[in-house]
């Protein structure tokens, strides 16, 4: 599988790259062994990045995967891991609770580092708890070499560029704003190449948007977008074509993307995923896609306090706009 290297981490990334989110019953119910088999398939695919959280499944993703990979060598996967929410509004950015946090994750997963420690969805917080409590946790967490490199995550786009300035973060997780429907991170990029930090992006299929099967009841997305999507998607369908291998062939291609985290349970769609980054995009097709979803394009939704959400200015937009392909 291509590789690229995240950043200053320097960690030599897959393209394609596994999140374990799925190992916690979060999409639909799965057992220990099918989580183990997948992992497994997933590491011999190349996709030997994985991304997990305490949040997920509340441990048991952390759980599964940790059983996964105690039998395979430590130098054979990098991994990364979470601190900061432990519930659907359950959020602790305290030192101490970090800290904890940590170990539990540590004991669950069966290793005596972490790759990567991010820090989960800050917008539900106070920026000034990030900068002056939280983040300086991680970087004392690094110092003692229980961490090798230390990030944020969240949904927002402003989020990161009211943060990053004031921290000096190895990476960050960004989710649902590079896909075929919104491809605002690129507004992100000269900032993170500024700092040298790693980017990693997350769900290619916008949270199940991109999906003939509908988004799930839960998306916080509007009825509009939702309709675009389908359309979109049922499209692909009537070509003989699956949007989701369109959609992650997209989400890889740039260059400038070091890597994109893909979660499901079963081998077969992580094989499938695997192989189809190995193939030409369908350029006609993909022209056809972006056409039907060009009315809302970069259209996202708020998550966390107000003041992460701010829209970007429309010189912002369009020129993310205008680097979409």
């Amino acid at each position: 599988m291509k590789r690229r290297i995240l950043g200053k981490t320097e960690m030599d990334v897959p393209v394609l790259s596994f999140g374990a989110s799925s190992l916690g019953s979060v999409f639909r119910d799965i057992d220990r062994d099918e989580g183990i088999r997948t992992v497994h398939a997933a590491v011999d695919a190349g996709m030997n990045y994985i991304d997990v959280s305490p949040y997920y499944g509340l441990t048991k993703a952390e759980a599964v995967l940790g059983e996964a990979i105690r039998s395979l060598p430590r130098s054979s996967y990098m991994l990364s891991t979470k601190a900061g929410r432990y519930g659907e509004n359950e959020f602790d950015f305290s030192r101490q609770r970090i800290l904890d946090s940590v170990q539990e994750s540590l004991d669950r997963l069966h290793t005596d580092y972490i790759d990567i420690l991010f820090l989960h969805d800050i917008e539900f917080v106070p920026a000034e708890i990030i900068i002056e409590e939280a983040f300086p946790t991680l970087l004392r967490l690094k110092e003692q070499g229980v961490i090798r490199h230390a990030g944020i995550c969240g949904l927002p786009l402003p989020l990161f560029e009211k943060v990053l300035p004031q921290i000096d973060a190895d990476a960050i997780i960004s989710y649902c704003h590079y896909s075929l429907n919104d491809t605002s991170l690129l507004s992100l990029l000269p900032l993170l190449e500024k700092k040298e930090i790693g980017l990693v992006n997350a769900s290619p299929l916008s949270m199940g948007l991109l999906s003939t099967r509908g988004a799930p009841a839960w998306h916080p997305a509007d009825d509009r977008v939702k309709e675009l999507c389908l359309k979109a998607a049922r499209f692909c369908a009537e070509q003989g074509s699956d949007i989701a291998k369109l959609a992650v062939q997209f989400s890889t291609s740039n260059e400038r993307i070091p890597t994109t985290l893909v979660s499901s349970a079963s081998q077969r769609n992580i094989l499938n995923n695997a192989a189809w980054i190995e193939e030409p995009i369908d350029q006609s097709l993909l022209d056809e896609v972006l056409c039907i979803l060009a009315p809302l394009h970069n259209e996202t939704w708020s998550s966390g306090r107000p003041e992460y959400n701010t829209k970007p200015s429309n010189t912002t937009a369009e020129a993310s706009k205008g680097e979409q392909r």
